[in-house]
């Protein structure tokens, strides 16, 4: 069951907090998916998941292709039975205060510190919907 992912239960949101990988989906231009493992991070306040990536990268190319729009994406995570989903429309930014929010959030969330890298950026999803096992939907 679909829900809006500005009002996560505590389980989900609690999930969301532990530091699991997940897979982000884009889709290439050629309409077949490109699943990728990454590092996210989940605010539901602001409406948007974070990923940081290097510019160039294949994920970030085909969220650029999409346009001002932006690419519907959809990132997941799983741990034994338990599995979140958040999907929406992703944009990619160069802007260096937004690169510096994702990147500490990512270092809260996983708990290791991030090498410095002028290649980076960030891609923001504008999330849409979230679903998720039984069990985290309390």
């Amino acid at each position: 069951m679909a829900f809006d992912p500005r009002t996560p239960s505590p389980d989900f949101l609690a999930f969301w907090r532990e530091p699991h990988y997940a897979t982000l989906t884009t889709v290439r231009p050629d309409g077949t998916p490109h699943v990728v493992p990454v590092g996210v991070t989940y605010d539901p306040p602001a409406g948007l998941a974070r990923v940081t990536a290097r510019d160039g990268s294949l994920k970030v190319r085909n969220v650029l292709t999409a346009g001002d729009a932006g690419a519907p994406v959809a990132v997941c995570q799983v741990d034994g039975g338990r599995w979140a989903t958040l999907e929406g429309r992703a944009t990619v930014s160069r802007v260096p205060g937004r690169i510096a929010e994702a990147v500490r959030r990512y270092e809260e969330r996983y708990g290791r510190e991030v090498r410095e890298d002028p290649e980076r950026v960030v891609i923001e999803i504008a999330l849409t919907r979230a679903k998720g096992s039984p069990q985290l939907l309390g």
